[in-house]
């Protein structure tokens, strides 16, 4: 199936997008507070305005090309977009995604929720440092890290916006009040165990007078955006419904 340059590729044709893409992209070693580094792939639109930043945050299988790809899709679409490998320092040697080989999702376990808004607090600071940025920070996830953009957002009540794909709501009613981002979410049909959490969200968010808006693609199974071709069709028809919403919404809160 050809590729949808509309569209963020498939997992099969994440390494072919990155080799086409015109764009500039590069690694960047992150700075953490007390020492270390979080090594982030950063990629930029060719605009001649400053831009927002989305942080993009990985699946539970840590850095992947398709991620980088998903990054260089928001860079296309007029924003700058990081992707930072949250398992920096986490491999032998202090390696990241790519020295953990079959170990990745049992490290990225490990990974506290303190941690990672460390973590993603350094990203923030990074992307409001970009002199190209014009100050305003969201954030996307999927799957594990659609999980993890949910409860950032319970913790940094400074971003602008939040992106959740197929990702569990956070289950500590609580915390929603510290939200401040306006948050989009996108749900496969056939995703039960993510979806049962969507009822907390809901009630959680419209008791705060807070904006969460959530959409669940009939038939479309968890991981949609990665595995475009499964599921009949449905995992694609949601892929041209939910991205095109993602791209307008960051466009409304991040422009």
């Amino acid at each position: 199936m050809p590729m949808n340059e509309a569209l963020p590729p498939d997992g099969d044709h994440a390494k072919e997008a990155l080799a086409k893409s015109p764009r500039h992209g590069e690694w960047v070693d992150v700075k953490l507070p007390g020492g270390g580094t979080v090594l982030t792939w950063a990629v930029y639109p060719e605009r001649p305005d400053k831009a927002g930043v989305v942080i993009v945050i990985h699946e539970i299988f840590g850095m992947s090309d398709w991620v980088r790809a998903v990054a260089d899709q928001l860079a296309e679409d007029g924003f700058i977009a990081l992707a930072p490998d949250l398992l920096t320092g986490k491999g032998p040697n202090g390696g990241g995604t790519d020295s953990l080989g079959d170990k990745v999702g049992q490290v990225i376990r490990t990974l506290t929720p303190d941690e990672i808004t460390t973590r993603l607090n350094a990203v923030r600071d990074y992307a409001l440092s970009i002199p190209a940025a014009n100050g305003k920070v969201g954030e996307a996830g999927f799957c594990w890290g659609g999980s993890t953009s949910f409860m950032y957002a319970t913790r940094q009540p400074k971003l602008d916006a939040a992106v959740v794909y197929y990702g569990a709501s956070p289950s500590d009613e609580a915390a929603y009040a510290n939200i401040g981002a306006s948050v989009l979410a996108f749900y496969g049909g056939s995703d039960e165990r993510v979806n049962a959490t969507i009822p907390t969200a809901e009630a959680a968010m419209k008791k705060l007078g807070k904006s969460y808006v959530h959409h669940v693609y009939d038939g479309a199974g968890h991981g949609f955006l990665r595995q475009q071709t499964g599921r009949d069709g449905a995992n694609m028809k949601a892929t041209e419904q939910a991205w095109p919403l993602t791209v307008a919404f960051f466009q409304e809160h991040l422009m």
